[in-house]
Order: C-alpha cells, then sequence, then structure tokens
C-alpha cells in the first residue's frame, strides 16, 4: 500500500508542471495553440523567475498567457508578440537574452571565466614542485617510513 501510494505521489509531481496550462487558455486552432506553446516556452515568469510561464501556475503567469494568444488570435507574428512583451515588461522577460550591447558582458562572462580558471589550474599546475607532481619520496621520506612500517611490524610481533 505504501508503494502505491508513492507511486501515486511521484505521478502527481511529475504531471504538476505540465496542468499550468488550463483548457479554458487553450485555443481551437491547433497551430496556433502550439505557437502559443512555443512563444510562452521562451518567455520567464516574472514571479517565479525562472520557470517559463508554460510551466508556472502564477497569476500572472496565465495573464502572460492569455495576452500571447491575444496577440496570435490578432494576426501578430512571433517575433511581434515577443517584442509587444519586451516593450511592455522589458527584456527580463525573455529566458534566453538578446545578444545586444548591454547584454554583451552576459554572453561573454561564462566563457573568459571558464577559460581564466582553466589557466589558473594550469598556472598552479606547471609552478608546483616536480617531486610533488611526481608524487616520488625522497630518501630521507622513505628511510623514514622503512623505520616506521620495521617498528610497527616490531610491536606486532611482540602482541
Amino acid at each position: 500500500m505504501k508503494r502505491l501510494l508513492s507511486l501515486i505521489a511521484l505521478v502527481l509531481c511529475l504531471v504538476m508542471p505540465v496542468l499550468a496550462v488550463s483548457p479554458d487558455e487553450m485555443l481551437g486552432d491547433p497551430v496556433l495553440e502550439q505557437r502559443a506553446r512555443d512563444i510562452s516556452a521562451g518567455l520567464r515568469c516574472l514571479v517565479c523567475q525562472n520557470q517559463s510561464i508554460d510551466d508556472s501556475d502564477a497569476d500572472l503567469a496565465r495573464d502572460l498567457r492569455i495576452l500571447v494568444r491575444e496577440r496570435l488570435v490578432a494576426g501578430d507574428s512571433n517575433a511581434q508578440v515577443e517584442q509587444y512583451l519586451v516593450d511592455r515588461y522589458g527584456e527580463y522577460v525573455l529566458l534566453n537574452p538578446r545578444l545586444n550591447n548591454h547584454t554583451l558582458i552576459l554572453w561573454i562572462a561564462a566563457p573568459v571565466l571558464l577559460g581564466l580558471g582553466l589557466f589558473g589550474l594550469f598556472w598552479a599546475v606547471r609552478r608546483a614542485p616536480a617531486k610533488a607532481r611526481e608524487g616520488g619520496l625522497s630518501e630521507d621520506e622513505k628511510r623514514v617510513l622503512a623505520e616506521l612500517s620495521g617498528a610497527g611490524e616490531d610491536e606486532t610481533r611482540k602482541g
């Protein structure tokens, strides 16, 4: 019985995001509905911030989904609908920011930081002493290790 309840809970958790778009929001024309889904998958829920409006059940996301569908029914293209929402809410509404002068740092920062990190790692490895990289022991260290190993064996023989 516990396994059945756990399975039902798991299925409900996986199905919940699908329920964000309610049937009363959907358009009768499947082509327009698919266009609306494509557009809303790329729009950020302004309440949830890291979910698309298609996945969010927030009231504002619902309003944005309805607005997208209204604009499509009015005859707007996908680009016109996105631009309308960007004009109204700013570029933050887009899940993937556009490449502009003011978003250039967003696009360049990650590869530059990765490159700097790899360079720093390479530099640190190159600067490490050769013995530390080789992992070998010096003669003194080998002698001390042998003495410690021999002393340990003597104590176990006595016990």
